[in-house]
């Protein structure tokens, strides 16, 4: 079934980005969904550590063989992390998308974890 497909340890966004949340650290990446609708991918660029983020920002973008799509940020935080590894092997999100993690946030508005959606929510949205 479809369910299985997002991991129920997961936050999701209607971005098709997902979060995992611990503590006060958001992990992001983008979903099998995602990556299903971009193809490919091909490139993928980050912001650097230090920078400050807030939910719907553009902190990135990546790119596949059919389209440039932008990355947002699912909370507001600061950029405490940077997957560099991905940077060089882009196409690991093709491969292991949820495995494939691009930036770590710390969280400064923990209620906006809120408003992320559940894994049942996130497969609605994408049914």
């Amino acid at each position: 079934s479809g369910a299985d497909m997002y991991p129920t340890d997961l936050k999701y966004t209607k971005d098709h980005e997902w979060v995992r949340l611990d503590g006060d650290q958001a992990r992001v990446g983008i979903t099998d969904y995602a990556q299903k609708q971009l193809g490919d991918v091909v490139y993928l660029e980050l912001p650097e550590v230090g920078r400050s983020v807030a939910t719907g920002d553009v902190f990135g973008t990546i790119e596949s063989v059919k389209a440039v799509s932008e990355l947002y940020a699912p909370v507001t935080g600061e950029v405490v992390e940077v997957n560099s590894h991905l940077t060089q092997k882009p196409e690991a999100v093709n491969t292991d998308p949820h495995g494939s993690w691009m930036i770590v946030v710390k969280v400064s508005n923990a209620a906006e974890t809120a408003d992320l959606l559940d894994a049942a929510q996130y497969t609605d949205l994408t049914t």
